[in-house]
């Protein structure tokens, strides 16, 4: 499986972002995808998960700010941002929550840069 996610950049305290995460080499629609975040020197954390049959779930820091949503027919799934804080500040990444938890999984392709400056 490859893993492309992109659209991060630099944004002002209460602005959004969109990211997005294309999948190839699987068959995505059966692919129960979720982002993940990590800070400097810290182990990533699920901050949104979207299941093969849309079914949505979030972590509480980001609950009423962030939307996960997937496209079946362009093999993406995205992480709508708004109201971004200064500690949503990380490397952003996609992936597959169930090969995640599978022990010395470590296929996490190329994260994309959130910055929220205050």
């Amino acid at each position: 499986v490859q893993l492309q996610a992109s659209g991060g950049g630099l944004v002002q305290a209460g602005g959004s972002l969109r990211l997005s995460c294309v999948a190839s080499g699987t068959i995505f629609s059966k692919m129960n995808m979720g982002w993940y975040r990590q800070f400097p020197g810290m182990q990533r954390e699920l901050v949104a998960t979207i299941l093969s049959d849309g079914l949505t779930s979030y972590e509480d820091s980001v609950k009423g700010r962030f939307t996960i949503s997937r496209d079946n027919t362009k093999n993406t799934v995205w992480l709508q941002m708004n109201s971004l804080k200064p500690e949503d500040t990380a490397v952003y990444y996609c992936n597959d929550i169930i090969r995640v938890a599978v022990a010395g999984y470590d296929n996490w392709g190329q994260g994309t840069q959130v910055t929220v400056s205050s």
